[in-house]
């Protein structure tokens, strides 16, 4: 299997923690930049970037327009603007219309990774209350990137991964929230 270039992460309710528990496990082999959307409160600064970088091991920064992406950095999307990644890898910020009532939303960022890495990049959708995701995770998997949900199972929140289940179909990898960091070991 190719190596991965980037990994997007998604998720709204309960994605927090399932974020806390996941990022500390990845595999040290994972060195790809990671491109994170959780939807956040508009109006307010965002204390994610301080958060993560309390837990891991990887450079964590909210994400700015313009900045090329680089190898282990979490990049985290900015409250109130859409982070997508352009095709020479660098991020852009949008003001466009909200998705699933949100902005950042995870679709907007997910297409655009679709768009950017094509088989290069795996798609990870976790806890949520809405449909936000599903959409994006599938241009994932047709572009030839993996899909992998979180176990409704095993979220706070599993409306979210049902409804990417549902989107994307059985070529999704199903995996437990603890599980999540092992499922990285053989991908890179």
């Amino acid at each position: 299997m190719r190596d991965l270039e980037a990994i997007v992460i998604g998720g709204s309710a309960g994605a927090l923690d399932a974020l806390l528990s996941i990022l500390p496990t990845l595999p040290a082999q994972v060195l790809c930049p990671i491109i994170l959307v959780l939807h956040l409160p508009p109006a307010q600064p965002s204390q994610l970037p301080a958060i993560l970088s309390r837990i891991c091991a990887r450079t964590v920064c909210e994400a700015e327009d313009k900045v090329p992406l680089c190898d282990q950095t979490i990049y985290v999307a900015a409250p109130n603007y859409h982070l997508l990644i352009e095709r020479d890898r660098s991020l852009s910020l949008s003001i466009d219309a909200p998705v699933h009532h949100s902005r950042p939303a995870i679709d907007v960022l997910f297409a655009s990774a679709a768009d950017a890495y094509g088989p290069a990049v795996a798609g990870l959708l976790l806890s949520g209350a809405n449909e936000d995701g599903a959409e994006g995770l599938a241009q994932i998997r047709q572009a030839g990137g993996l899909a992998i949900i979180q176990d409704p199972a095993t979220a706070s929140f599993p409306i979210m991964p049902e409804a990417a289940i549902r989107r994307v179909g059985p070529s999704a990898h199903v995996v437990r929230l603890q599980d999540i960091g092992a499922f990285f070991n053989t991908r890179r």
